[in-house]
């Protein structure tokens, strides 16, 4: 089991009622947001130990877990079955390898009203303390998909009746020219090298962000949140107001 580090990641996951075997307190720790955790922890049953400092870095694997280490709610995966039933955005990830950009992708799709994030098991970065740290809570309310083959998934998400959107910097179409079609799926491409081609292929719209002087593209985060609150800005125009 993979360890989620820091106060913030293992309240939420608290609050959202995620799966936890158990929490690491280190000693001597305090401070009114730890013992609210610590209360969360008994009020639910899920038994707490409390360890050196020492013995906290080498469960998380870092000196930077404010204290608190627990075990069993990071590797939960959700299946294209369960998050598809509602028909909502689902963001697909062709190979990003960077825990934080994997962290703070999942954690702008929850705020954008994503339905799902979804992830390949190989030559990508897995759900980690890090990716956790950086998507700020966010694992607690948002489900991820972990497929075995990112075009499977798209063929999938097609029978489901999903358009699905590649941003790529060959795009035609700009991403805020275009409609995006429900039940939407945006795919992005991972750090240095963009969607691959077979990825592409699966796409029924390329669109891409203009760029201007010397930089052909940006980092795949920050590149995410751009996209997916353009989705977010079309969607509220188009729902009634009541």
């Amino acid at each position: 089991m993979s360890p989620l580090a820091g106060i913030h990641p293992v309240r939420e996951a608290l609050r959202a009622g995620r799966p936890i075997d158990r929490v690491l307190i280190a000693k001597g720790a305090g401070g009114p947001r730890l013992q609210e955790l610590i209360d969360l922890c008994r009020e639910r049953g899920i038994p707490l130990r409390f360890e050196t400092r020492q013995a906290l870095d080498r469960a998380a694997g870092t000196a930077a877990h404010q204290g608190v280490v627990a075990f069993g709610a990071v590797e939960k995966y959700a299946t294209l079955e369960e998050t598809t039933a509602q028909r909502g955005l689902h963001v697909i990830l062709d190979g990003v390898e960077d825990p934080h950009n994997l962290g703070a992708i999942i954690r702008t799709a929850q705020a954008a009203g994503a339905a799902a994030v979804v992830i390949p098991e190989r030559r990508a970065a897995p759900l980690t303390d890090v990716a956790a740290k950086a998507a700020a809570g966010a694992l607690a309310y948002l489900p991820v998909v972990r497929v075995g083959n990112i075009n499977r998934a798209l063929e999938d998400l097609k029978k489901r009746g999903y358009w699905i959107y590649g941003l790529d910097e060959r795009g035609r179409q700009e991403y805020a020219e275009i409609e995006y079609t429900d039940p939407t799926a945006i795919v992005l491409g991972g750090e240095g090298r963009g969607l691959h081609d077979q990825v592409s292929r699966h796409c029924d719209f390329l669109v891409r962000i203009p760029m201007s002087g010397g930089i052909a593209s940006l980092n795949v985060s920050v590149a995410a949140g751009i996209v997916l609150f353009e989705w977010r800005r079309r969607r509220q125009k188009r729902e009634p107001r009541g």
